[in-house]
């Protein structure tokens, strides 16, 4: 068995020197920031594949150095944040994003996983905010689905904010342990990320006031504006009674409801979609594996770690059960492995997300769940142990490989009794890219109630 392995670092930051850095910002306030003409900047947004809906719609910028010109005019903190963190060069969803929000605009963001939508909506909130205010908290507002996704956020922020004096909050899970936090988060902060539930727990017990917020980002918007999550997002928006108050959008995928609901809560949004809509990143290469059987799919999993994998690897099943049984089966193999999912604690759950980021645990078990939390810029392969029940969970577990421009793979291994519902992961390999054999492309689509199911996401028996 061939197992290699190569520690990736969250942030490579690089040292800068203030004469150095001095020359480059006078450089950047140089750059040629303005298109010649509307032609222009739509030929632009073509080479980029960046597709936008709306009026007066600002024009993309071309690198990071055009945020520190005139037209910008971008804080030098946050020029040299950049610059140390070593962002080079902006992805498309930067490119557009950014000057929207800066003009205050409503936002609706469609772009794969891992094409830079962090950056997209932190930099410009920062960049309006400035510095701290002392008699108001809470000027912007970011909401993610999931604790892992919160403190991911959190980390960018604080790395991308450094040297501003910006005041940061992070409020997950409510336990009676957080007795000591529920304290700080009644002093004066600027940003606060958190959670839903977590968010609506803090507004009943008056632990947070959000009449000052101006903006509002919905990271993973799509979940944050399904069922699960509506009645809350519903809550916080309530909460957020200031007149001037921005909202953004973020997600991998949007659906047509939840673009309906996303435009009866904003004010005249723009809308922007990367490359495809609701496709993965062209990063990624994806294969359809059949396996004609579950037995097939663990000879399938065996067959493919003795040909030798590249650590490390995210594998994805539908429910903690069917976790914690294939954990046992690749542990009795003496594979170095682990699983994650809703059952562990907190404290469980991020021991592990940390020795998998350091290399000290090759290969990941997990369920949806951790598909929209985490951002694992090296993982080399995702595996679709069990066939994903919505297009959305297929686009958001892949999304965990090939990202911020790297290469990565998924396999997706599918059954007899996966067959009906192919054709959905079909049409996003093909939106993405892919190659894919024809009789795939000829298959039929799903009947209404298949449609409904996979909405829903139901359990489908295997035989």
């Amino acid at each position: 068995m061939r197992l290699t392995f190569s520690a990736q670092r969250i942030h490579k930051k690089a040292k800068i020197d203030n004469d150095e850095f001095d020359k480059k910002l006078k450089e950047a306030k140089r750059s040629n920031t303005v298109f010649d003409n509307v032609k222009e900047a739509k030929d632009f947004r073509k080479q980029h594949r960046i597709k936008v809906y709306g009026t007066d719609v600002p024009n993309p910028f071309k690198s990071f150095e055009d945020l520190a010109s005139p037209a910008y005019n971008l804080n030098p903190t946050l020029y040299k944040n950049l610059m140390t963190i070593k962002y080079n060069t902006p992805t498309p969803v930067q490119m557009q994003s950014i000057p929207i929000i800066l003009k205050g605009r409503d936002l609706m963001s469609c772009a794969p996983t891992g094409s830079g939508k962090t950056l997209a909506f932190l930099l410009p909130i920062l960049q309006d905010l400035k510095k701290p205010e002392k008699k108001i908290s809470y000027r912007a507002l970011i909401i993610a689905p999931t604790r892992e996704l919160v403190q991911q956020i959190a980390r960018e922020a604080k790395h991308l904010s450094e040297g501003t004096k910006l005041r940061i909050n992070v409020l997950t899970k409510a336990t009676s342990a957080d007795k000591a936090q529920n304290s700080e988060s009644k002093q004066k902060f600027d940003i606060l990320i958190t959670t839903p539930l977590r968010l609506v727990y803090a507004i009943k017990e008056k632990e947070v006031d959000l009449v000052n917020v101006r903006h509002m980002v919905l990271d993973e918007a799509d979940k944050l504006l399904d069922q699960g999550f509506l009645e809350q997002t519903d809550e916080i928006f309530a909460a957020c009674s200031s007149g001037k108050l921005q909202k953004s959008f973020f997600s991998a995928t949007f659906s047509s409801h939840v673009e309906s609901l996303a435009n009866s809560v904003m004010n005249n949004p723009i809308r922007i979609v990367i490359g495809a809509k609701n496709a993965a990143t062209e990063t990624i290469k994806q294969q359809l594996l059949f396996t004609g059987t579950e037995a097939g799919k663990t000879l399938a999993l065996r067959q493919l770690i003795q040909n030798g994998i590249k650590p490390p690897v995210l594998i994805f099943v539908q429910s903690v059960d069917r976790a914690k049984e294939l954990f046992h089966e690749l542990v009795f193999d003496g594979i170095n492995v682990e699983v994650i999912h809703s059952d562990r604690t907190k404290s469980q759950r991020d021991n592990i997300v940390n020795s998998f980021r350091q290399g000290k645990i090759w290969v990941l078990i997990a369920t949806d769940l951790m598909a929209r939390g985490l951002d694992f810029k090296g993982v080399n392969l995702v595996v679709n142990y069990d066939f994903p029940q919505t297009v959305a969970s297929y686009i958001h577990r892949i999304g965990r490989t090939g990202r911020a421009g790297r290469q990565g793979e998924a396999i997706t291994y599918y059954t007899q009794d996966d067959l009906p519902y192919l054709k959905s992961v079909v049409n996003v390999m093909k939106e993405s890219g892919c190659d894919v054999p024809e009789w795939m492309l000829n298959l039929k689509s799903l009947s209404h109630k298949q449609k409904k199911e996979m909405r829903r996401g139901i359990e489908r028996k295997s035989k």
